[in-house]
């Protein structure tokens, strides 16, 4: 299975409180959210097949922030960008935030816990601009220019 950098492009349809854990609960507003990790474990991109498993209700095992919204009956996946075979998981989630055309929004202390980013979950009220900002940053890491 390849490896490489993900971003979930993440729908909630309805403003909701959700408990992520440890990290405590968060309000989150409906809309659009964008979480970028990494798949360089032994599964590669299993992984975002594991959360789309997780969102669409065929699995309960929550082993990262972004399961804690997926689990959430007001939420799905609704698209993956990917980076094959590069670690680029911060500077794809810097260029979301850095996206000048998008007013985003950080999810502080989500998915994150292995770096000195504060969130790797970012918020956007429109799916079309969040989604652009995405492909951006996602290509501007593979050029190298983040």
């Amino acid at each position: 299975m390849p490896k490489g950098t993900y971003t979930l492009l993440v729908e909630l349809a309805d403003d909701a409180t959700v408990e992520f854990g440890a990290a405590g609960e968060r309000d989150l507003s409906d809309g659009w959210y964008a979480y970028t990790g990494s798949a360089f474990g032994t599964g590669g991109f299993s992984r975002v097949e594991r959360h789309r498993e997780l969102a669409a209700g065929e699995r309960d095992a929550r082993h990262w922030h972004v399961d804690y919204l997926l689990g959430h009956p007001a939420s799905r996946v609704a698209d993956v960008v990917k980076t094959v075979g590069e670690d680029v998981e911060c500077e794809v989630n810097r260029g979301i935030e850095a996206d000048g055309e998008t007013r985003v929004e950080p999810v502080a202390g989500l998915g994150a816990s292995d770096c000195d980013c504060d969130s790797h979950l970012e918020f956007g009220p429109e799916r079309e601009r969040l989604e652009r900002a995405v492909r951006r940053a996602h290509a501007d890491a593979r050029d190298g220019e983040r």
